[in-house]
């Protein structure tokens, strides 16, 4: 298990083993060659959306120029309420656009 810095949460999000293996079979585009822009993704990143449909759920993306010459790296985390309280990757994908859920927080340009 890793565990990432969130700035946005003030917490430690984990990344599972069980979760990585996920994100290797259903978005290999992603991982392993852009493992580290998940991590900045959830470090710094442009936008987090609330997922409409799951609301302990949050969408975290960032543009990343280098990134298939142009795209968003998005990682979903999923907070489980008190006691538990945890904070964890459900899943990250690459995108060309954003369209999952309602804008929370963006970047001042």
């Amino acid at each position: 298990m890793i565990l990432l810095p969130c700035p946005y949460l003030g917490v430690l999000v984990e990344l599972t083993d069980e979760r990585q293996r996920h994100i290797l079979l259903k978005h290999p585009d992603l991982l392993p060659e852009y493992i580290d822009y998940v991590a900045e993704t959830l470090a710094e990143p442009d936008e987090v959306r609330r997922d409409s449909r799951f609301p302990a759920t949050r969408v975290f993306a960032r543009w990343c120029e280098s990134v298939k010459g142009g795209k968003f790296v998005v990682v979903v985390v999923v907070s489980d309420p008190p006691p538990m309280e945890r904070y964890w990757v459900v899943t990250a994908y690459i995108a060309r656009k954003l369209t999952q859920g309602v804008v929370e927080w963006k970047r001042a340009c």
